[in-house]
């Protein structure tokens, strides 16, 4: 499902929700075409090319993107392609997989055909990626791991980090906005930050770490039946670490128990979440069938936003896989 409304620029316009794929497409009827009905722009099927659901599940929901399907449809990727500053460090798999990327979504969106096939597209990340030529089952969400960075690789330009003027007080140094050396479109739309406050109960100093966050895996807190928002409740909770998760404190300078929260002090344009659907205890991994609610419009993320940052995104659902 896709956003009708136009979104300006900064807007935070869309969030993914990520299950694992299962068999349950293949056992859905296939519905005869209908030559009455017209085909809509960008409405176009992607053919099975054995156990390839996770595949084309990944692709449908990547192009239905708008910015991205701009991106690519008006031609940037291969500006981008050709104005590499070290073109000698790209390897040429790597742009095959952009280019590869590039036709499909020209195909689905501009071609004249009800389905098309992604087997140039497959053959080309099957270089980098063997497993992927199989024709055996794969993880949805290691897939779409592997495209965004190929993606990335093939599309980044390098510069320069610009210098940051003093900033005072420990709020603005662990939330002060990230700046990369390396940036495409994969960056601006998917990319976002993580902070981490991690507090020595001991000396009880406070010291921050930032990560860069490309999918938030979920834990999912019941077994039964719970909510979107409870799910990022649990993983946005403090967590005291204990035993062999000791951290070592630098003012200590030994190993602490510590207490570690989270926060999101950059939020993405498109944010995408990975339910944890896996369960291990002990020697025994599980499956959970939780049902879990989640908004169609204006998920609230402003909760769990770094206090110093000053926009407060609601994000509406795209896709569902």
């Amino acid at each position: 499902m896709s956003s009708q409304r136009s979104l300006p620029a900064d807007d935070f316009g869309i969030y993914y929700v990520l299950a694992e794929c299962t068999d349950y497409y293949d056992t859905l009827p296939v519905k005869e075409a209908d030559g009455s009905q017209p085909c809509s722009q960008g409405v176009t099927g992607l053919r099975n090319l054995g156990n390839t659901c996770y595949m084309n599940a990944i692709l449908q929901c990547l192009c239905s993107i708008s910015p991205l399907v701009e991106y690519f449809l008006s031609g940037k990727y291969i500006t981008a392609l050709q104005n590499k500053t070290y073109p000698f460090l790209l390897p040429s798999d790597c742009s095959e997989v952009a280019t590869a990327f590039a036709y499909l979504m020209t195909d689905m969106w501009l071609g004249d055909s009800d389905c098309v096939s992604p087997e140039i597209f497959r053959s080309a990340l099957g270089n980098l990626y063997p497993a992927f030529t199989k024709k055996t089952q794969q993880d949805a969400q290691e897939f779409l791991i592997y495209v965004l960075n190929e993606l990335h690789e093939a599309l980044k330009k390098y510069h320069y980090p610009r210098r940051r003027s003093h900033e005072k007080g420990p709020a603005q140094r662990c939330c002060r906005k990230w700046i990369t050396t390396e940036t495409s479109v994969i960056t601006q739309l998917f990319e976002g930050q993580l902070n981490y406050s991690i507090v020595c109960l001991k000396c009880e100093k406070c010291t921050y770490k930032n990560e860069v966050f490309t999918v938030l895996s979920l834990p999912i807190p019941s077994e039964y039946e719970c909510s979107l928002q409870d799910c990022l409740q649990c993983f946005f909770q403090q967590d005291t670490l204990t035993w062999n998760n000791q951290i070592h404190c630098s003012f200590c300078e030994t190993k602490q128990e510590t207490a570690v929260r989270a926060g999101i002090s950059k939020a993405p344009k498109i944010i995408i979440f990975h339910l944890k659907r896996f369960d291990i205890q002990r020697t025994t991994k599980r499956k959970l069938r939780t049902d879990i609610h989640y908004p169609l419009t204006n998920l609230d993320l402003t909760p769990y936003i770094c206090p110093i940052f000053r926009k407060y995104p609601k994000y509406n659902l795209c896709a569902v896989v």
